[in-house]
């Protein structure tokens, strides 16, 4: 008969000891989870093994002896493990044996009640497979619900030997646990050995993550409180905040803190990958923004940016006359109306000029300005790239009023032409009944019409052009807004955790079969 031995990667390189397991006669299999090290006393292995049995509901025993790295003779070890196989007593006994800096394995399973011959052990062939505990574990490629052990062999047949594997793993954590802080009288090697140290440093982060998660969680909400107020309510308060880019994402980052520093655990897988995808965004938010931090208060960087600020400014402005002075005369060969050319263009000029004046009257606080945004960059990379957004409005705020300007007479000049278009077929626009009837007109009113829709035809070409001209410039700044927001959406909203959980680790992100659901 073969025998199938499962035993997990993690112990092949322990010491000497007995193998810990649960046995699965339906399947002839044994599942090994753990080795207990020499020196012991036997009676402590075995209450050991009956909390953990009583724990998780997994029959547990000694299934045989684990030899690696020898430096006794065979013959004294031999006697040795006999003796352990008369103190536990399971059937099959396994014997696995591992020579020092050797890759060959001795596996052997004997039978001790059944012999055809006195004191001569019947022997089984082995099949030995490796696991990696840890993934196995991990994974939760186990059923769901959690039987009984005399119950679940035949369900547990049915699904085949791995769904067995996956089971008795996740069903025996507590022994996997058992040594995080002390070893205690019996001394495990199992996945978690070479991390008890680690183990303890995250059990007592999460012992202290609960009063921080409490205190975080009181002053987020006194903050929420506070923007709730109905002073912030008063006009034009609101109108400002809906605005602000700042605002906005100040707003995003105070719901995504709740959520994350939020006492109550999470419901659901989905509900914990979510707050762990937020929790590395804000954390990777603020890296960034103290990078950037650093970096611009380093080799006063600042100063160099606000000196340069004016030149720019000036520049813009300059390239800004020269556009107009050349819609004031014939662009591209284009007959303009010279009178509308000629108030349109020194109306804008004038607000060139405006706009020039404030910021040479702003320049001695630029420095200072620009002091306190990159100092905002503590709170993250996408709060200072919203106050780069919201900066970048302000400063073209000219071109926005250009923009505006020229839709507006435009779209004056469209609508006149459709009225004057609708009197000369007869028609007008009926503003109760929502639609067009026919009307009578007289000779007087047909020949003003005829008049107003020949003028506002002739200088529809000047309004469309200055519209055409500010409308491209409207979309170039706004292009540059969208992606600074895009950056900004991308920090927010990039799945980081689950990313590296696919890369790194992605049983955790396996889906269960549905022959174990």
């Amino acid at each position: 008969m073969v025998l199938k031995a499962f035993f997990p990667t993690c112990c092949a390189s322990a010491d000497s000891g007995l193998l810990v397991g649960r046995w699965v006669p339906e399947q002839s299999s044994a599942i090994v989870l753990a080795v207990v090290h020499f020196p012991f006393i036997p009676i402590q292995v075995k209450e050991l093994l009956a909390q953990v049995q009583q724990a998780s509901q997994v029959g547990m025993a000694v299934l045989g002896t684990w030899c690696h790295r020898q430096q006794e003779p065979e013959e004294s070890l031999g006697h040795f493990l006999e003796g352990l196989g008369t103190i536990f007593s399971h059937e099959p006994w396994l014997q696995l044996c591992r020579e020092r800096g050797s890759k060959f394995w001795s596996c052997k399973a004997i039978h001790r009640q059944v012999s055809s011959a006195p004191d001569v052990p019947n022997e089984d062939q082995v099949m030995l497979i490796f696991y990696d505990q840890r993934k196995v574990l991990l994974s939760q490629l186990h059923p769901p619900t959690v039987v009984s052990d005399h119950q679940d062999g035949d369900a547990m047949a049915s699904t085949g030997g791995l769904a067995v594997v996956f089971d008795t793993v996740a069903r025996s954590e507590v022994l996997f646990c058992s040594d995080q802080y002390d070893e205690g009288p019996v001394r495990l090697s199992h996945w978690q050995s070479e991390g008890v140290e680690a183990s303890v440093l995250v059990e007592l982060a999460k012992r202290a993550s609960g009063p921080v998660c409490l205190l975080l969680a009181c002053l987020l909400s006194l903050i929420s409180a506070a923007s709730g107020c109905r002073l912030w309510k008063l006009w034009p308060l609101p109108f400002i905040r809906s605005k602000l880019s700042t605002c906005e994402q100040l707003r995003h980052r105070l719901d995504h803190l709740t959520l994350v520093f939020s006492t109550q655990k999470a419901q659901s897988p989905a509900q914990l990958m979510r707050k762990a995808n937020m929790l590395v965004s804000v954390l990777l938010d603020v890296a960034l923004g103290l990078i950037l931090l650093s970096w611009l208060h380093s080799s006063n960087r600042i100063g160099q940016l606000a000196d340069a600020l004016i030149p720019v400014a000036d520049h813009v402005a300059e390239e800004l006359q020269h556009l107009l002075q050349w819609l004031m005369g014939a662009p591209a060969g284009l007959k303009m109306n010279r009178a509308l050319d000629q108030v349109l263009g020194r109306f804008f000029l004038y607000h060139i000029h405006l706009w020039i004046s404030y910021i040479h009257l702003m320049s001695p606080f630029i420095e200072r300005i620009l002091w306190h945004v990159g100092l905002s960059a503590c709170l993250g990379l996408t709060v200072a790239l919203s106050i780069l957004s919201d900066i970048i409005a302000l400063l073209t705020f000219h071109i926005y009023c250009f923009y505006v300007y020229g839709a507006r007479l435009y779209c004056l000049k469209i609508y006149g032409l459709s009225s004057l278009w609708r009197l000369f077929r007869g028609k007008k626009w009926n503003v109760l009944r929502q639609r067009v009837d026919s009307c009578s007109y007289n000779l007087d009113q047909l020949f003003i019409g005829t008049l107003l829709f020949t003028i506002l035809v002739f200088l529809l070409p000047t309004t469309a052009l200055y519209y055409l001209v500010f409308t491209l410039l409207r979309l170039l700044v706004v292009t540059v807004q969208g992606l600074i927001h895009l950056l900004v959406d991308l920090v927010n909203t990039l799945p980081l955790y689950s990313l590296g959980l696919r890369l790194c680790r992605p049983y955790r992100l396996a889906d269960k079969p549905s022959a174990l659901q």
